[in-house]
């Protein structure tokens, strides 16, 4: 930017300052050239069709899970913590029982720390309090499509064919 001096030669007020001709002239090439660019583009993003929308889904989703991730996981930062400190008051006044501290700890610490696009959608479960290894995990598919029912015949001394 340049100051231009008015005809007295002394400087000009804040009001007065401007930009010489050739930077405005700068501003609309830089236009020109962006809108050149979004013309010549336009086409390629229509023919991209389905392939376009489904990147964009994506990309929302994963945005959305940076942005709900920035509330939950400081959530569970403070869940974990506060289970590393419950964990160890239970172990020093259970005198030393590892057994008590461990169930706090696992409660506490395991889970999922982080939103992904997959707990978004449904296809992942978000676990916030965690569970033991070896716990069993109910799962909704399996039950869905377990084997249909016996429909084996019971006789009137309520045993069936096989005897049980």
């Amino acid at each position: 930017m340049t100051i231009q001096w008015d005809r007295s030669g002394e400087s000009p007020s804040k009001g007065d300052l401007r930009l010489k001709s050739g930077a405005g002239s700068l501003g609309r090439h830089l236009m020109m050239a962006i809108l050149m660019v979004a013309l010549v583009g336009a086409p390629a993003a229509s023919f991209a069709g389905e392939r376009a929308s489904e990147t964009g889904r994506e990309g929302g989703l994963g945005a959305a899970a940076a942005l709900t991730s920035l509330i939950y996981a400081p959530v569970k930062l403070v869940y974990a913590v506060g289970g590393l400190v419950v964990g160890g008051f239970a172990w020093a006044f259970t005198a030393g029982d590892s057994e008590v501290a461990s169930q706090v700890f696992t409660r506490s610490l395991r889970g999922t720390y982080v939103i992904t696009p997959d707990i978004l959608t449904g296809e992942e479960e978000l676990i916030f309090i965690g569970r033991d290894v070896a716990e069993p995990v109910a799962q909704t598919e399996a039950v869905a499509s377990a084997a249909p029912v016996s429909t084996e015949t019971t006789d009137d001394s309520g045993y069936d064919e096989m005897g049980w």
